[in-house]
């Protein structure tokens, strides 16, 4: 006879510790031991590592069972996974499996639990273990504050598309230089550059500050030293920054998306006037791939989940039609 409270489902998504991944790399304990000790590394932090997520999944499980329908799903099972309308999503972090797992949700309540607060901070695991045994009957009843999180879509012209909580990358899998055509609100240019970045509101202090951050004091450097027109350069640049408001962490339901091109390259057929700019509903950036081989579109630093993008291929961003939902 079942003791669980209900028959609610429950999906509890974990991921390979470091421990895991060396062991699978090489063959045994041991082995892995003798390979991170050699290079003068600690292999017992691994060892400890592993040891907290092991006892945080199986007291996760314990907790979960008690309460409904438990189904434990790896990491790397979770692009190909159906869930249900009313399934309830427990990710047992970092942060970076949190931001993975929402993009294949539609609109599921999802939970981030820290497995370890000692050695994790986790922007989005402000939960334990231990809080699920009242967390998660709140949440079967709605009565638990869910905050929305803003999507960016890249869709295909071949129907495939791909979804990112932080960030989209388009570029190349190499350091080769990516060729494009990229248009927004009727301008369009010619680009040879390292990728475009579009981040979402989620993604503002990631990414996409460090790139405008590495843009800003260029140019204030620059400046310093004298170089024509460098001046002017940072002006504009500290300009475009604040008056996008990203010097500020955006709100997670931002309705923009913004943009950055890295190391965009004028020459005679390129340029790099459409560096930097906002996607909203109403004006999507539109990307044509000039790449013959090695065209990629990535979400969320997962390179190998993506969509090639090569010649011919036109992407456009926007918006995703669905919402992410936060438990908080």
């Amino acid at each position: 006879m079942s003791t669980r409270s209900s028959e609610n489902k429950i999906i509890l998504i974990k991921r390979k510790t470091r421990l895991e991944e060396l062991v699978v790399r090489y063959n045994t304990i041991q082995q892995a031991q003798f390979y991170i000790e050699r290079l003068g590394a600690d292999f017992s932090d691994y060892i400890s590592e592993d040891f907290h997520y092991r006892k945080a999944v199986e007291s996760a499980v314990m907790e979960l069972s008690a309460l409904g329908r438990v189904q434990l799903l790896e990491r790397q099972h979770v692009p190909n996974f159906i869930f249900g309308d009313q399934d309830t999503v427990v990710v047992l972090g970092q942060d970076g499996l949190v931001a993975n797992t929402l993009k294949y949700l539609h609109e599921q309540p999802l939970i981030g639990v820290n497995p370890d607060p000692q050695r994790w901070d986790g922007v989005l695991l402000p939960f334990t273990v231990k809080d699920l045994r009242h967390l998660v009957p709140e949440v079967f009843r709605g009565q638990r504050q869910v905050r929305e999180v803003t999507l960016a879509k890249a869709q295909l012209n071949d129907g495939q598309s791909l979804y990112g909580v932080n960030d989209l990358f388009v570029g190349r899998k190499t350091h080769v230089s990516a060729r494009y055509q990229v248009e927004l609100n009727g301008v369009t240019e010619q680009q040879s550059s390292s990728g475009i970045i579009i981040s979402t509101g989620m993604g503002s202090t990631g990414w996409l500050k460090s790139v405008l951050a590495g843009a800003m004091g260029i140019a204030r450097s620059a400046a310093q030293l004298q170089m024509d027109g460098a001046a002017a350069g940072g002006a504009r640049a500290a300009g475009v920054a604040e008056a996008a408001g990203i010097e500020q962490r955006l709100p997670w339901d931002h309705p923009n998306l913004y943009f950055t091109v890295r190391e965009p390259f004028p020459s005679r057929t390129t340029s790099a006037g459409l560096v930097f700019g906002q996607i909203s509903g109403r004006a999507p950036l539109k990307i044509t791939s000039q790449m013959p081989e090695d065209g990629v579109i990535f979400s969320d630093g997962v390179e190998s989940d993506f969509l090639e993008f090569n010649s011919g291929v036109e992407a456009t961003i926007t918006l995703g039609e669905k919402r992410g939902r936060l438990v908080v």
